[in-house]
């Protein structure tokens, strides 16, 4: 069967099983254990014949010859026993559940994995297959997978600004589905001729990551299994450890994140009525500036702290680290002394799946310690004023920020030239502030903006209707996003 044929077959059975209410996550999470069990199969025979972590009465060749209830019934004894094996399987199957109930339906999902050869597969095909799947996952707002995931645009971006080298160590403290590794992996194998340890080391030993929700940290370990990084057997790279408890252990060469938006940390407790409560989770680390319980600023404090001497970070940051007062004022004061802040570009909303989202991306490399302050001057890409997306008309594409990425300059960023110029160019949208003008504003606020929104000032530039609808809906969850920040602080 062809690459298209494959693809399409696997997304057509998902239409299938969305008339039955089985939506694209809870089908991710079964093409998940059954594609895990399915290639953990083949690696047990010829050319592999490797012996497999898999008890044999619940391996793939239990399931496959089943029918009806009793398929059903063993597929669900299957995912509770596995996922109270160790290791990287007991994290695959971790709190699975059937969710299938038409066992029918399940024998052709099984009979349709059945009948390729996952392994032999090109890398590049299976993790279309399931990055398509996890992208229409992220778009069912009722699920609230968004949050999860990351445009794949902005990321590769990103990573084409750092342009991560081979032999080097990659992390991310709140990893979703593994969208930067991915994005990093394929820019290391593009950009470069490796030799057969460089091959080892990007697949065991170069990516890092954290994340606590189960369902998720499943789907980021095998969206890397399929994209070749890691193995089948190997160790864990994921953790499902909270990042922000403790100081990272190991430091890395690069941090590449989008830690989880909403400003408090938070966990659940119940209290002496038997009701559910909230408290705000402050994290008292020695190596923090400031404590404080602003989640976004805690990963600020944490991603410099993960990093080597020599260490690049390229962050998503709210607003609000760049221009709040208190916690926020002291870190971004100490981050601006201790690294190197060199550019913050300023992103349109619209271009998130988590809805009211205003954000923008920090990159800062890591220095050691020193008398003067190591940032010298910070380069602004505004691509927020006059821009406008939509996840559906027109999502946000590489081909976007790739004048962002010219002007970066990631081979010399000492070369880089300023498009904005007061007379002649005052639309440019690249522009640098000394580190003097930045500490001489209100609070040392990096919320910076110099152009002009065309919208309020000629009504023949206003978007489509639809747009507009959408931008005001965006900011309409902001606001009540931070309003219900407000009243939770009132209540208590």
């Amino acid at each position: 069967m062809s690459t298209n044929q494959i693809i399409s077959k696997v997304w057509s059975f998902c239409n299938t099983l969305r008339d039955d209410g089985v939506g694209y996550g809870d089908y991710l999470e079964q093409l998940t254990y059954l594609l895990f069990l399915k290639m953990a199969d083949e690696y047990t025979r010829p050319p592999y014949n490797r012996k497999m972590p898999i008890p044999s009465q619940y391996n793939w060749q239990s399931l496959v010859d089943l029918k009806g209830d009793e398929l059903e019934v063993h597929y669900t004894a299957t995912l509770r026993e596995l996922g109270r094996e160790k290791g990287i399987l007991g994290q695959i199957f971790t709190k699975s559940q059937n969710k299938i109930s038409d066992p029918a339906k399940l024998y052709k999902l099984v009979q349709m994995i059945h009948a390729e050869n996952w392994v032999l597969m090109d890398a590049d095909v299976k993790g279309d297959i399931y990055e398509g799947l996890l992208e229409k996952n992220a778009e069912d707002t009722k699920s609230g997978a968004g949050q999860y995931f990351t445009p794949r645009a902005l990321i590769r971006a990103m990573v084409e600004c750092v342009r991560p080298e081979p032999m080097k160590t990659i992390a991310d403290p709140a990893c979703g589905t593994g969208g930067f590794f991915l994005a990093a992996y394929d820019f290391i194998v593009n950009n470069h001729n490796l030799d057969k340890e460089q091959k080892k080391f990007l697949k065991f030993n170069t990516f890092y990551g954290n994340e606590i929700v189960a369902g998720t940290r499943r789907l980021a370990l095998m969206n890397l299994f399929l994209h070749n990084i890691g193995d089948i057997d190997s160790d864990n790279s994921i953790s499902p450890a909270d990042a922000l408890i403790a100081s990272s252990p190991e430091r890395y060469d690069y941090v590449l994140a989008n830690p989880p938006f909403g400003k408090k940390s938070s966990q659940t407790f119940t209290n002496e009525e038997g009701e559910q409560e909230k408290e705000d989770l402050t994290y008292n680390r020695q190596d923090f500036w400031a404590t404080t319980s602003n989640k976004q600023l805690n990963f600020v404090q944490h991603i410099r702290s993960m990093l080597k001497p020599t260490g690049m970070a390229a962050v998503v940051i709210p607003d609000n680290v760049l221009f709040e007062g208190g916690a926020g004022e002291m870190v971004r004061k100490k981050l601006l002394e201790t690294t190197e802040v060199h550019t913050i570009l300023r992103l349109p909303t619209g271009i998130f799946y988590a809805n009211g989202v205003k954000a923008n991306v920090v990159f800062f490399d890591n220095k050691p310690s020193g008398k003067d302050p190591w940032t010298k001057e910070v380069w602004f890409y505004d691509y927020r004023t006059n821009i406008h997306h939509t996840l559906k008309k027109n999502p946000l594409k590489l081909a976007d920020l790739q004048d962002f990425i010219t002007c970066y300059h990631a081979a010399n960023r000492h070369k880089r030239k300023e498009t904005y110029h007061p007379t002649d160019n005052p639309e440019g949208r690249w522009r640098r502030f000394s580190y003097e003008e930045i500490i001489a504003r209100d609070k040392t606020s990096l919320d910076i903006t110099w152009l002009k929104d065309k919208s309020l000032a000629d009504l023949d530039n206003l978007p489509d209707p639809d747009v507009l609808a959408e931008e005001i809906a965006e900011n309409l969850e902001s606001a009540l996003g931070s309003f219900r920040e407000i009243i939770a602080q009132l209540k208590k």
